[in-house]
Protein backbone atom coordinates (compact mmCIF):
# COMPACT_ATOMS: atom_id res chain seq x y z
CA UNK A 1 0.00 0.00 0.00
CA UNK A 2 1.31 3.37 -0.76
CA UNK A 3 1.30 6.75 0.57
CA UNK A 4 -2.54 7.56 1.02
CA UNK A 5 -2.77 10.85 -1.40
CA UNK A 6 -2.80 14.00 0.29
CA UNK A 7 -0.97 12.89 3.40
CA UNK A 8 2.49 14.21 3.91
CA UNK A 9 5.97 12.91 4.74
CA UNK A 10 5.71 14.16 7.69
CA UNK A 11 2.18 12.91 8.73
CA UNK A 12 2.78 9.48 7.68
CA UNK A 13 5.87 9.64 9.47
CA UNK A 14 3.61 10.97 12.65
CA UNK A 15 0.91 8.21 12.03
CA UNK A 16 3.42 5.24 12.16
CA UNK A 17 4.80 6.89 15.48
CA UNK A 18 1.25 7.18 16.93
CA UNK A 19 0.09 3.48 15.66
CA UNK A 20 3.72 2.14 17.15
CA UNK A 21 2.56 3.90 20.31
CA UNK A 22 -0.41 2.35 20.56
CA UNK A 23 0.80 -0.96 19.40
CA UNK A 24 3.98 -1.14 21.52
CA UNK A 25 1.85 -0.20 24.88
CA UNK A 26 -0.39 -3.05 24.00
CA UNK A 27 1.57 -5.93 22.84
CA UNK A 28 5.53 -5.20 23.78
CA UNK A 29 8.30 -3.91 21.93
CA UNK A 30 7.89 -7.57 20.11
CA UNK A 31 5.32 -6.90 18.16
CA UNK A 32 6.35 -6.75 14.56
CA UNK A 33 6.71 -3.90 11.88
CA UNK A 34 4.60 -5.68 9.34
CA UNK A 35 2.05 -5.34 11.51
CA UNK A 36 2.44 -1.76 12.82
CA UNK A 37 2.24 -0.86 9.22
CA UNK A 38 -0.66 -2.80 8.49
CA UNK A 39 -2.62 -1.05 11.51
CA UNK A 40 -1.23 2.78 10.08
CA UNK A 41 -2.50 1.74 6.61
CA UNK A 42 1.01 2.10 4.95
CA UNK A 43 3.11 -0.37 3.68
CA UNK A 44 5.99 -2.28 4.80
CA UNK A 45 8.34 -0.31 2.53
CA UNK A 46 6.63 3.57 3.69
CA UNK A 47 6.88 2.10 7.09
CA UNK A 48 11.16 1.54 6.49
CA UNK A 49 11.29 4.50 4.63
CA UNK A 50 10.92 6.53 7.86
CA UNK A 51 12.36 3.95 10.02
CA UNK A 52 14.78 1.63 8.66
CA UNK A 53 14.72 -0.95 11.41
CA UNK A 54 12.44 -1.41 14.60
CA UNK A 55 15.52 -0.06 16.79
CA UNK A 56 15.08 3.58 14.95
CA UNK A 57 11.32 3.31 15.32
CA UNK A 58 11.61 2.45 19.38
CA UNK A 59 14.31 5.32 19.76
CA UNK A 60 12.14 7.67 17.91
CA UNK A 61 9.13 6.44 19.97
CA UNK A 62 11.68 7.41 22.94
CA UNK A 63 13.20 10.58 21.44
CA UNK A 64 9.75 12.16 20.86
CA UNK A 65 8.09 11.64 24.31
CA UNK A 66 11.38 12.52 25.83
CA UNK A 67 11.38 16.11 23.92
CA UNK A 68 7.82 16.13 24.88
CA UNK A 69 8.36 16.38 28.34
CA UNK A 70 10.95 18.60 28.27
CA UNK A 71 8.82 21.02 26.15
CA UNK A 72 5.80 20.97 28.50
CA UNK A 73 8.55 22.03 31.49
CA UNK A 74 9.56 24.88 29.42
CA UNK A 75 6.01 26.54 28.67
CA UNK A 76 5.48 26.34 32.54
CA UNK A 77 8.46 28.14 32.97
CA UNK A 78 7.18 31.79 34.72
CA UNK A 79 9.01 34.29 32.72
CA UNK A 80 8.48 36.46 35.93
CA UNK A 81 10.23 34.09 37.82
CA UNK A 82 13.84 34.31 37.90
CA UNK A 83 14.76 32.80 41.12
CA UNK A 84 16.31 29.44 42.74
CA UNK A 85 13.76 26.89 42.07
CA UNK A 86 12.35 28.33 38.39
CA UNK A 87 12.91 24.89 36.86
CA UNK A 88 11.81 22.34 39.73
CA UNK A 89 8.36 24.49 40.28
CA UNK A 90 7.82 24.16 36.19
CA UNK A 91 8.47 20.38 36.45
CA UNK A 92 6.18 20.13 39.17
CA UNK A 93 3.75 21.85 37.00
CA UNK A 94 4.42 20.07 34.22
CA UNK A 95 4.48 16.83 35.46
CA UNK A 96 1.21 17.38 37.87
CA UNK A 97 -1.03 19.60 35.84
CA UNK A 98 -4.70 19.68 36.44
CA UNK A 99 -5.41 17.92 33.16
CA UNK A 100 -3.25 14.88 33.86
CA UNK A 101 -6.03 12.58 34.81
CA UNK A 102 -7.77 13.80 31.88
CA UNK A 103 -4.60 13.15 29.27
CA UNK A 104 -2.86 10.63 28.53
CA UNK A 105 0.39 10.91 30.32
CA UNK A 106 -0.19 7.88 32.17
CA UNK A 107 -0.28 5.75 29.00
CA UNK A 108 2.93 7.73 27.63
CA UNK A 109 4.69 6.14 31.05
CA UNK A 110 3.45 2.98 30.49
CA UNK A 111 4.64 3.03 26.81
CA UNK A 112 7.94 3.72 28.14
CA UNK A 113 8.01 1.29 30.36
CA UNK A 114 7.60 -0.75 27.33
CA UNK A 115 10.11 1.23 25.37
CA UNK A 116 12.89 0.43 27.81
CA UNK A 117 13.01 -3.47 27.05
CA UNK A 118 14.74 -1.65 23.87
CA UNK A 119 18.69 -0.58 24.73
CA UNK A 120 18.31 2.32 22.85
CA UNK A 121 15.46 3.78 24.10
CA UNK A 122 16.54 2.63 27.85
CA UNK A 123 20.07 5.05 26.51
CA UNK A 124 17.87 7.69 25.90
CA UNK A 125 16.44 7.61 29.27
CA UNK A 126 18.91 7.57 30.98
CA UNK A 127 21.03 9.88 29.12
CA UNK A 128 17.90 12.00 29.55
CA UNK A 129 17.64 11.31 33.46
CA UNK A 130 21.34 12.42 33.24
CA UNK A 131 20.06 15.76 31.51
CA UNK A 132 17.60 16.59 34.08
CA UNK A 133 19.96 15.71 37.06
CA UNK A 134 22.10 18.15 35.74
CA UNK A 135 19.56 20.99 35.03
CA UNK A 136 17.80 20.35 38.10
CA UNK A 137 21.00 20.27 40.48
CA UNK A 138 21.42 24.14 38.87
CA UNK A 139 18.30 25.06 40.09
CA UNK A 140 19.82 26.17 43.12
CA UNK A 141 17.45 24.04 45.43
CA UNK A 142 18.65 22.06 48.44
CA UNK A 143 19.56 18.82 47.28
CA UNK A 144 17.39 16.68 49.77
CA UNK A 145 14.48 19.00 49.19
CA UNK A 146 14.95 18.46 44.81
CA UNK A 147 15.37 14.93 45.77
CA UNK A 148 12.26 14.42 47.12
CA UNK A 149 10.25 17.08 45.18
CA UNK A 150 11.71 14.99 42.00
CA UNK A 151 10.84 11.56 43.07
CA UNK A 152 6.76 12.38 44.26
CA UNK A 153 6.42 14.02 40.51
CA UNK A 154 7.83 11.38 38.52
CA UNK A 155 5.99 8.68 41.53
CA UNK A 156 2.18 10.50 40.22
CA UNK A 157 3.12 9.75 36.65
CA UNK A 158 4.05 6.22 37.10
CA UNK A 159 1.46 5.33 40.17
CA UNK A 160 -0.89 3.57 37.12
CA UNK A 161 1.84 1.17 36.39
CA UNK A 162 0.97 -0.41 39.92
CA UNK A 163 -2.82 0.26 39.75
CA UNK A 164 -3.07 3.49 41.60
CA UNK A 165 -5.27 6.48 40.85
CA UNK A 166 -5.63 9.73 42.09
CA UNK A 167 -8.64 12.13 42.01
CA UNK A 168 -8.03 15.94 41.30
CA UNK A 169 -8.31 16.88 44.90
CA UNK A 170 -5.20 14.59 45.50
CA UNK A 171 -3.08 15.88 43.38
CA UNK A 172 -4.08 19.59 43.98
CA UNK A 173 -2.89 18.68 47.15
CA UNK A 174 0.26 17.09 46.47
CA UNK A 175 1.31 19.81 43.41
CA UNK A 176 0.57 22.52 45.95
CA UNK A 177 2.52 20.78 48.79
CA UNK A 178 5.48 20.17 46.68
CA UNK A 179 5.61 24.01 45.46
CA UNK A 180 4.95 24.81 48.97
CA UNK A 181 8.51 22.57 49.72
CA UNK A 182 10.51 24.58 46.84
CA UNK A 183 9.32 27.96 48.45
CA UNK A 184 9.90 27.27 51.57
CA UNK A 185 13.29 25.86 50.27
CA UNK A 186 14.32 29.52 48.82
CA UNK A 187 11.81 31.69 48.99
CA UNK A 188 10.62 34.29 46.52
CA UNK A 189 11.02 37.85 46.78
CA UNK A 190 7.26 39.61 47.24
CA UNK A 191 5.83 40.58 43.68
CA UNK A 192 6.39 44.36 42.99
CA UNK A 193 3.44 46.17 43.19
CA UNK A 194 1.10 46.83 40.30
CA UNK A 195 1.12 50.73 39.44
Amino acid sequence: MGRTAGRSSEETRRLVLETAATAIRTHGVSVSLDEIARRAGVSKGGLIYHFPSKEALVSALAHDMLDSFRVSVRAHLDPADDGPGRLTRAFVHASLEPGILESDAHERVALMAQLNASAAAAGLAAADYQRWERDLAADGLPPDVLAVVVAAADGVLASPLWGATLDRARLDLLRASLLAMIDAAVPRPPAAPEA
